[in-house]
């Protein structure tokens, strides 16, 4: 696919200061890019910016969707992969909010001339309690989970997100992750959801060679600290921040807090 093409399916967006080290911004399920533009005014002036829906995801171009390429993360990947090299983005710190941490892992396993550092805002690389891990969620609760969203996406989107977002004071934060699940083709999120909520990324964590830092809530639903805990005893070097903050979404409901992590992180970077 011709680097122009790649860059309208994915719906690119460049910006910032184009003589910084190019940050590559990877939004989480049933989100888009806008869900990072409270980051972007303070990565802006040192950093060259990159964001992109994935496919399927936000502005993007819904047709390219294909079920069999996004059943996996390795899809999401191939995703990020291609923007990159359609802007020969090099040595890159890619951002992934939540499942899309894991996507980094992967991008940076398969080009790492591609990504020289990760940034993990809420990860998890299993959702699934199992054995010593706890990944917060027993088979029944992510059965039912799948279950509730299959039948009735919007019903489970508008249940569901507020206890995602977590701030209950402030509800207009819950509205805007309720809008964006609901703006996502419910089939296609269906695709993308059975991908997040059934991946096993932890064998892969050991494969990170690239400083890392990790980012967590002080309370997550979604991911919590034992999650984090795992992740940075996973990857050699890595650096793991408990946020002030509550919450999946913690560039949203803490922008200030996360911005400020993230650019002590990246300003400690070669």
């Amino acid at each position: 696919m011709a680097c122009v093409e790649i860059l309208r399916r994915n719906n690119v967006t460049v910006t910032g200061n184009p003589a910084g080290r190019t940050v590559l911004l990877a939004h989480g399920f049933g989100c888009d890019q806008n869900m990072w533009r409270l980051t972007v005014p303070a990565l802006a002036p040192d950093h060259r910016v990159v964001l992109f829906d994935y496919v399927g995801s936000g502005r993007s171009q819904s047709a390219a969707f294909d079920e069999q390429r996004y059943c996996s993360l390795d899809g999401y990947a191939a995703d990020a992969l291609e923007v990159c090299a359609a802007l020969d983005l090099r040595d890159a710190v890619f951002v992934g909010h939540s499942v899309s941490a894991m996507v980094g892992v992967l991008a940076a396993r398969q080009a790492p001339e591609r990504i020289g550092a990760l940034v993990m805002v809420g990860p998890s690389p299993c959702y699934l309690n199992d054995g010593d891990y706890r990944g917060g969620f027993s088979s029944e609760d992510i059965d039912e989970l799948l279950s509730s969203l299959e039948s009735n996406y919007l019903g489970w989107s508008a249940a569901m997100a507020p206890v995602i977002m977590g701030n209950p004071e402030r509800p207009e934060l819950g509205d805007e992750l309720t809008n964006s699940f609901c703006a996502t083709d419910p089939a296609i999120a269906r695709v993308f959801a059975r991908t997040t909520f059934l991946s096993d990324s932890r064998a892969d964590l050991r494969s990170v060679r690239v400083p890392t830092l990790i980012l967590e809530s002080a309370e997550d639903v979604i991911a919590p600290r034992e999650v984090g805990a795992y992740v940075q005893a996973a990857i050699d070097g890595s650096t793991l921040v408990t946020l002030d903050a509550t919450g999946h979404c913690p560039h949203l409901s803490a922008p200030e807090a996360t911005n400020k992590a993230l650019l002590d992180f990246l300003a400690g970077l070669r």
